[in-house]
């Protein structure tokens, strides 16, 4: 059988992006494009190639080789001088919304110590494979790989663990088979210490966002933050101010628990430019904990999220980021 006979043999999906097919001595040796093609798609057509060829009279042997084209992977990290300003929500509505524009896009949760993507995206209890000695990270159901502590330790164990184990463990998460992923958003711990420093200059990050509630003792360690970066010579892409303004859902009067403005002013004195706003708002505490982004919906707590995505996505193809390098 000659070489077209047996390439008219595989589904056109699998056909159509074969490159080169040999045959020498009962051995087929196909050498099949699978740029852009997830882990699981790819061994889906290594296997048909091996399994329908592998029938064909005389056909002993039938090697397969998937070509790609090397992915430029690129790190956003999302950072906070301290905890509990919302670093995390911010990060995976960006996921979402980012995914929502057709960005190629991961989530690492590097928050070794409080992990919380599991409960914002809806995987928990899930447990990421392990292929070729590298974690497969684990689909949400949005569509967005992701990777936490929170998917390879028990819920609730509290984790005792020094710097150097940390920065093994993120290493891990972040060196894992993520396929065609073309951004990945880390969630950093909160704070600016050794941790947090050696996954900067690891991993090197193309960018940051720096997350902070208005009021002026969180703005004294979102600065902290910035030297953090500074330090790491990560550039700083904006700021973000989470919890601005909460919005009476009986009135409908705004209030300002935390203040107002204080991280656009921030963003105005240090020259780093500010992303926008997202309000305190009961839609988006409900959602989070329900496993349910609002930057997956159209409700105006959603446009708070994308319209920072956008700004993000603009980062990210402005000729000065080195797109392509």
């Amino acid at each position: 059988m000659d070489d077209k006979a047996l390439l008219a043999r595989l589904p056109a999906s699998v056909a159509d992006r074969v490159q080169s097919i040999r045959q020498a001595d009962g051995r087929v040796t196909l050498v099949v494009d699978a740029t852009g093609l997830d882990q699981q798609t790819r061994d889906g057509f290594e296997a048909a190639c091996r399994d329908i060829l592998g029938e064909v009279d005389g056909v002993d042997e039938v090697r397969v080789a998937m070509m790609a084209d090397r992915v430029r992977r690129r790190i956003v990290a999302i950072g906070s001088g301290k905890g509990g300003v919302g670093k995390s929500t911010l990060t995976a509505n960006l996921a979402v919304a980012l995914h929502r524009m057709g960005r190629k896009v991961g989530l690492v949760d590097a928050d070794i110590y409080g992990p919380s993507q599991p409960t914002l995206l809806a995987t928990e209890g899930v447990k990421p494979e392990a292929r070729d000695d590298k974690l497969v990270p684990v689909m949400s159901p949005l569509g967005i790989p992701m990777l936490s502590m929170g998917h390879l330790v028990e819920p609730g164990k509290a984790l005792a663990w020094r710097g150097p184990m940390a920065g093994n463990a993120f290493g891990q998460l972040v060196d894992a088979n993520w396929g065609d992923t073309e951004l990945l958003l880390l969630d950093l711990p909160p704070g600016t210490g050794d941790v947090q420093l050696s996954m900067l200059q690891k991993h090197k990050p193309a960018g940051a966002i720096i997350v902070s509630t208005p009021q002026d003792l969180a703005l004294i360690d979102a600065q902290r933050a910035a030297n953090l970066f500074d330090s790491g010579k990560v550039p700083i892409i904006g700021l973000v101010e989470n919890m601005s303004g909460y919005a009476c859902p009986h009135c409908g009067e705004v209030s300002d628990p935390f203040g107002s403005g204080g991280v656009e002013r921030a963003a105005e004195g240090t020259g780093i430019p500010f992303l926008g706003r997202i309000p305190l708002a009961l839609a988006i505490r409900s959602a989070s904990d329900e496993g349910e982004p609002p930057a997956a919906g159209d409700a105006p707590e959603g446009e708070a999220f994308a319209a920072i995505a956008r700004r993000l996505a603009d980062w990210l193809d402005s000729p000065q980021t080195g797109i392509g390098a």
